[in-house]
């Protein structure tokens, strides 16, 4: 099993075990749009209460992957993904973090 076929299973296992419904291509999708932050400890994941953090998956998921604008409400996506995984969650895996955006935003990257 390649690395990142690894990190898919972790991120189904982590989704289920949340009871979060997914299609796993549009994880996989996700996950790739990640790129190779998915492989480093401290980029795999995303502090939710760090808001530099959440202004980077904004500006650089939201905004410039999905193209979304500030009219999208950006912070009502964010708050849903850290309400979906749970704000006390130090797991908060990007790659399902950016699932949970896309669902939101009702936008997946190509």
């Amino acid at each position: 099993m390649s690395k990142f076929d690894e990190k898919i299973a972790l991120y189904k296992t982590s989704m289920d075990k949340k009871e979060i419904k997914y299609d796993e291509q549009k994880l996989i999708a996700c996950a790739k749009a990640c790129g190779p932050s998915i492989y480093n400890n401290d980029s795999s994941t995303v502090a939710g209460s760090d808001k530099k953090e959440l202004e980077t998956v904004r500006n650089n998921y939201l905004i410039k992957k999905l193209g979304l604008s500030e009219s999208d409400d950006l912070d009502g996506i964010l708050e849903y993904a850290l309400d979906k995984i749970g704000k006390s969650n130090p797991k908060k895996h990007r790659a399902v973090f950016y699932y949970l955006c896309s669902e939101k935003a009702g936008k997946f990257p190509a």
